[in-house]
């Protein structure tokens, strides 16, 4: 009886949980990631405060928010678990670009990925839009962290002189 019952509670485990993974935060160093306030942020600061008079040493993080660039703070302590986003860089290539403001990629398989938009930077907006409409041939790295898409990144491929 008591098996089935574990069984059941593993069945309702969050599928959310598997979009990040626990590392101590004493481990967690500078330019890695960590999730502050369910926002997978770039750790920019690290400081590790001493072991007080009832115990624990605390880990200060600054982190900046990989998709909108703000700034992110928390107080863990070190011996204490965080959790940590898995973020992906995928390379797709630039088909079209829609009036509305969403990229056409093609992506390794040969199939299309229409659901992203124009980054909102507007200087690498800038360049993807002049790249394309001077017909460049153009790879678009697109970062993935907890279920959201962003392209932060673009290289010219076929070297046009």
């Amino acid at each position: 009886m008591s098996d089935s019952e574990e069984h059941h509670f593993e069945s309702k485990a969050d599928a959310g949980a598997s979009k990040t993974y626990p590392q101590q935060a004493g481990t967690i160093r500078k330019n890695g990631y960590i999730v502050i306030k369910n926002r997978p942020c770039k750790v920019v600061e690290v400081s590790t405060s001493k072991t007080g008079k009832h115990g624990h040493a605390k880990c200060h993080f600054v982190g900046i928010d990989i998709f909108n660039g703000k700034k992110l703070e928390d107080i863990v302590p070190s011996s204490h678990n965080c959790d940590v986003p898995h973020v992906d860089r995928t390379e797709y290539q630039l088909i079209d670009i829609s009036e509305d403001g969403y990229v056409s990629l093609l992506t390794e398989s040969g199939n299309t990925k229409d659901d992203l938009k124009l980054p909102t930077d507007e200087a690498l907006q800038a360049q993807i839009r002049n790249g394309y409409d001077e017909g460049k041939d153009l790879i678009l790295t697109v970062m993935s962290a907890m279920g959201e898409e962003q392209i932060c990144a673009l290289k010219e491929i076929g070297g046009k002189n």
